[in-house]
């Protein structure tokens, strides 16, 4: 690969990935939309507060980072983890023929929705197709699918992964999110053999579109084609979530706005999250692995994940509930939702370890809810370890206890506007206050056990 075209791929593609985790647009290129059903949906999103998001594909037989290893440019990071002797060339065909052994035997997509549902999950992104090509779902412009011959899947009842997770979740009044790679590293239309780049990999096309715009067209043609079966053939849809911020922009359009405007003509309700490329069809951003230092006043979601990685690992490291709730608090008091990632095993059930989070962040839920749901910004937002969300006339404030704090038997709230009543969230209604200069002080009931600390108390201001 000559020089310059290591630096077109360099000013191409760095700022828009580091290591896999894709930057966030600002409010400035945010474009509210004009239409006032999709008004209204945005605020049902915000309403959400908490997804599921799953990553889950043939790379989850190995438990390496999702399609990323196949990319030259990225091999610095993304290989760190391909421990056995194997050249890059084969690396990529053995990565590639990872659908000749993808076979989930204990695939339970009734019980992922019931998880779900009980975790107080409102909504699912599911990835339809990463980045790799591979397709979930019964498509008919590739082989390269789940339903396909060479897949030792493709005979099983629940051989078209896609329906099976999105109807389960459906049925449990989950809303579908489809996740879907705007770019395929599996189809010749994009990763052209023999073209301009040679083997040599990136995350782009391997020739450039304004040189050979008739396969460009036949690549757009192909995405299009994949989409509009997702979004007629597999029910409803709430939200097209775009991955591979880096396709449509630059020489990299692929007139999105032509399908996505024919596909609202059959799901008129239907938000779009073109990540990273602002404008029309970015309907809400999408912070990925991180939490913004200040509320962003546009809709928005962080995609975390409850483990190291968003793609399965064998020896993965949960975070805490306490972790995961704390940072739920932090984020909806900011504004936004948050999309927790969990990974399927290669067999088809999820970890037990995943399953205890969901389940413990369900029972908190149960109790604090109210102040999370259907909540928007308070000031101060967060401050002192404390998190203010409100609805209507009602301010919630949740106070955040440390792993190893030691609570005490009255809580300070740094919270300045006239107080009429503080109940606790599961708790007693009408507690003792006293307003002081910076707040006001809340006494917990006497029977409170503040040798354990909660992962938090839940306030109702009125």
């Amino acid at each position: 690969m000559s020089e310059e075209l290591k630096q077109e791929l360099e000013q191409e593609e760095q700022p828009v990935v580091v290591q896999g985790v894709h930057n966030y647009s600002s409010e400035d290129h945010y474009v509210r939309p004009e239409e006032p059903e999709l008004q209204e949906r945005l605020e049902w999103f915000q309403d959400q507060k908490l997804g599921l998001m799953m990553h889950w594909g043939t790379y989850s037989q190995i438990g390496i980072v999702e399609s990323w290893a196949l990319s030259d440019v990225d091999v610095e990071w993304s290989r760190n983890e391909v421990d056995w002797d194997v050249t890059d060339e084969d690396l990529k065909r053995q990565y590639f023929e990872l659908n000749k052994s993808f076979n989930p035997l204990r695939f339970q997509p009734d019980k992922w929705a019931e998880l779900a549902a009980e975790g107080g999950f409102k909504y699912l992104i599911f990835t339809t197709k990463h980045h790799d090509g591979f397709c979930m779902w019964d498509t008919h412009t590739t082989d390269y699918r789940v339903t396909h011959k060479d897949c030792p899947f493709h005979g099983h009842k629940y051989a078209d992964v896609t329906r099976e997770v999105f109807d389960a979740f459906r049925a449990k009044g989950i809303a579908i999110a489809a996740y879907f790679s705007k770019a395929d590293w599996h189809t010749p239309t994009y990763w052209a053999p023999g073209m301009e780049r040679g083997t040599t990999t990136s995350r782009g096309p391997s020739y450039d579109p304004e040189k050979y715009p008739w396969l460009w067209n036949d690549f757009i043609q192909f995405t299009h084609d994949q989409i509009e079966e997702l979004l007629t053939r597999y029910g409803r849809i709430d939200i097209l979530w775009l991955d591979a911020g880096w396709v449509g922009k630059g020489k990299q359009d692929i007139l999105l706005g032509d399908i996505v405007d024919r596909m609202r003509q059959h799901q008129p309700w239907l938000l779009v999250a073109d990540r990273t490329i602002g404008g029309k069809y970015e309907n809400y951003v999408t912070p990925e692995q991180t939490i913004p230092e200040r509320p962003v006043m546009v809709p928005w979601e962080s995609c975390i994940t409850m483990g190291r990685a968003f793609s399965y690992r064998f020896d993965d490291e949960y975070k805490s509930t306490r972790e995961l709730i704390h940072m739920l608090l932090e984020i909806v008091a900011k504004g936004g939702n948050l999309a927790l990632n969990v990974t399927p095993q290669p067999d088809g059930r999820l970890p037990v370890q995943a399953i205890t989070r969901m389940k413990e962040i369900g029972a908190w839920m149960n109790v604090h809810g109210e102040g999370i749901y259907g909540t928007r910004v308070c000031a101060p937002y967060v401050t002192d370890n404390v998190a203010f969300t409100h609805k209507d006339d009602t301010v919630y404030a949740f106070r955040m206890y440390g792993e190893n704090e030691q609570a005490t038997a009255t809580v300070h709230l740094p919270y300045t506007e006239n107080v009429k009543q503080i109940d606790l969230l599961g708790g007693a209604d009408n507690l003792s206050f006293e307003k002081t200069e910076n707040g006001i002080v809340v006494t917990l009931p006497a029977d409170t056990d503040v040798a354990a600390p909660p992962i938090a108390h839940g306030f109702r201001i009125r």
